[in-house]
């Protein structure tokens, strides 16, 4: 049986979900690049709208992304650092020069929407195992992320 890490679970459990922690923190790092470029590349009539909305999104990622960092290291386990290691892992395709401020949107629905199938995934790994900080973290981005979704499906008329 392995120790106890500082969160006190064992590791042993953790293993599994700090694995799909790192997948969800490779996912928030391309889809926080790829909302930097659609921040800096927005034209159009919705300029001034989209590129405050989209450095809202990207500070936002910023912030979670720390925290899943974080929450990898409270596990006893390394996040993930090189952004080849990002690449190789996300679910999260990387964009460039996109900037029709619609698209992008549809472009982060569509990684917002994948990245909440790992939250739910790592959620239910993580209620298994009793670790009720990670599934705190998890419950609160879900939220957010679903009514973050409404809205922006909501601005595109879906």
């Amino acid at each position: 049986m392995k120790t106890k890490n500082k969160s006190g679970i064992k590791s042993i459990s953790t293993e599994k979900i700090t694995s799909q922690l790192n997948e969800l923190l490779a996912a928030y790092q391309v889809l926080y690049i790829n909302t930097r470029g659609f921040h800096w590349n927005i034209k159009g009539h919705d300029f001034f709208e989209m590129h405050l909305k989209f450095e809202e999104m990207y500070t936002d990622f910023q912030t979670k992304i720390d925290e899943v960092a974080e929450r990898i290291l409270t596990l006893g386990a390394t996040p993930a650092h090189s952004y080849s290691q990002y690449l190789k892992t996300s679910v999260i395709t990387e964009q460039t020069d996109v900037s029709n401020g619609k698209k992008a949107l549809a472009i982060i629905i569509e990684s917002l929407e994948k990245i909440l199938k790992i939250e739910r995934s790592i959620l239910k790994k993580a209620s298994e195992q009793d670790d009720e900080g990670t599934c705190a973290l998890m419950s609160d981005y879900i939220r957010e992320q679903e009514k973050a979704l409404w809205m922006y499906n909501a601005y595109l008329g879906k």
